[in-house]
């Protein structure tokens, strides 16, 4: 379910992007490379910008309501813990280790004891 999701997001992004960039904004924007203005010959010259218009709307929509949805769709096993919190639980369980360079001493043996002659 999960990764159905996110390949609908995935999609709606693409989607979206390009109903963006066919929009034609104050500037003539790219509607006027795209086909050669296609999208105002087959729409007509005041349907086209209506119709990407709400296209926007429902796509942003779309995109943001599957994102929150997103989240609620992850499972237990699937939730991942960060790096952090990894090695912070093996430190807990490990025993206190020395500092790599510093060696324990060892116990010092006692002096043999001069022989008298």
């Amino acid at each position: 379910m999960f990764t159905f999701i996110i390949t609908l997001i995935a999609l709606i992004a693409i989607l979206i992007t390009l109903v963006v960039l066919v929009q034609s904004g104050r500037g003539g924007g790219l509607a006027g490379i795209a086909a050669g203005g296609a999208t105002q010959q087959i729409l007509g010259t005041r349907q086209a910008p209506d119709v990407l218009e709400k296209a926007t709307w429902i796509l942003a929509t779309l995109f943001i309501v599957l994102c929150v949805v997103s989240n609620f769709a992850i499972r237990e096993e699937q939730a991942q813990e960060s790096v952090i919190q990894q090695r912070a639980q093996e430190e807990q369980a490990a025993p206190a280790a020395p500092p790599v360079g510093e060696q324990q001493a060892l116990p010092s043996m006692p002096e043999p004891v001069p022989a008298d002659e």
